[in-house]
This record gives C-alpha cells, sequence and structure tokens, in this order.
C-alpha cells in the first residue's frame, strides 16, 4: 500500500486496515507461541490445569461468566496505549503456548491444532475484539499526542461496548462447545 494511498483514505477505512494488520500479527504471535517447543510434563500440567479449571467452572454453570469475564478483563487492559498493545501480544503468545500444550498431550501437531481453532467462531469473535482494542490503543495514543484525546474517548467507549458484547457472544459459544465436548 502505497503512503498517498494512506494519506487519501478516510479515518474509518484506516482504523479497518490498522485493526486488520493488527489481527494479522496477533495470529502470527499467537502461532509462534503454539510451536514453541514444549516438554510433556509441562503439557501436561497445562492441560490438566485448563481442564480442571473448565470442569469445576461447568459444575458450578459459572463457565460463561467466566469466559467472559477473563477475556473481557484482558480485553479492556488492551486498550491502555502503549502497555495495551504489549500485555495483549504477551497474553495471545501464552495463549499459542496453551493451545501447543493441549496439542501435544492429545497426540497432534500444534499446526493441527492452530488450523482447527481458526476453524471456530471463537477464534474470530476473540481475535477481532482483541485486535480492535489493540488498534483503538493506538490510535488513543496517537490522538493524545495530537492533544485531542477527549474526541477519541468517544471512539473508545463505543468500541469497548462493541468488544464486551463480541466477547460475551464469544462466551456463550465457547460454553456451548465445551459442553458438547465434555
Amino acid at each position: 500500500m502505497s503512503l498517498s494511498m494512506w494519506r487519501n483514505a478516510s479515518t474509518r477505512r484506516k482504523r479497518i486496515l490498522s485493526t486488520i494488520v493488527i489481527l494479522v500479527i496477533a495470529t502470527v504471535i499467537t502461532a509462534v507461541g503454539a510451536f514453541m517447543p514444549i516438554n510433556a510434563q509441562d503439557a501436561q500440567t497445562i492441560s490438566n490445569d485448563l481442564n480442571q479449571t473448565a470442569n469445576s467452572l461447568s459444575a458450578n454453570n459459572a463457565l460463561t461468566p467466566y469466559i467472559f469475564g477473563n477475556n473481557f478483563m484482558i480485553c479492556l487492559i488492551m486498550f491502555i496505549p502503549i502497555a495495551g498493545p504489549i500485555f495483549g501480544f504477551y497474553v495471545l503468545y501464552n495463549t499459542g503456548t496453551a493451545l501447543g500444550a493441549v496439542a501435544t498431550t492429545q497426540g497432534y501437531p500444534s499446526f493441527v491444532a492452530l488450523f482447527a481453532e481458526f476453524l471456530t467462531p471463537i477464534f474470530w469473535l476473540e481475535f477481532i475484539s482483541y485486535s480492535i482494542a489493540i488498534t483503538e490503543s493506538i490510535w488513543l495514543l496517537r490522538r493524545m499526542m495530537q492533544h485531542s484525546g477527549t474526541r477519541e474517548i468517544k471512539n473508545t467507549g463505543v468500541l469497548v461496548t462493541l468488544c464486551a458484547a463480541v466477547l460475551f457472544l464469544s462466551a456463550i459459544i465457547e460454553t456451548a462447545l465445551i459442553s458438547v465436548g465434555a
């Protein structure tokens, strides 16, 4: 994309393009985490912890609120300029590591787990929300540096609300998928 094309693009188009770029970066970082070598004992510990948490929360009918609360809190932190993207990419890397650990304990390659994850609506709903949050943190920082941060706060509020709704839908779907798989 040429610089003149970027300059001539509307703010909405720039935001969409920025979000797509962040989505690609987030996906790559998650994939890197998934492909990091992990020993069998650590993989089993991670997998057991995830299963124990899911089973405990399912038994108490608290899985959907937990998934939503966890994902939304992570997403909110991602909206913070500078620290948010760093934190977000760290979380996404760890998500990939956990995905790779589960694949290892199940006896299949990480790329299979990663590909299967891409096929779920959960991946797309969560990663788009996280990408929106990280992108908005960058836009918010940019606007603050231009001394127009107060105007950007309105956009941030709208995007936080959008992400909350999307992540709530994602939590419902994830709970349903976990229940079917249990």
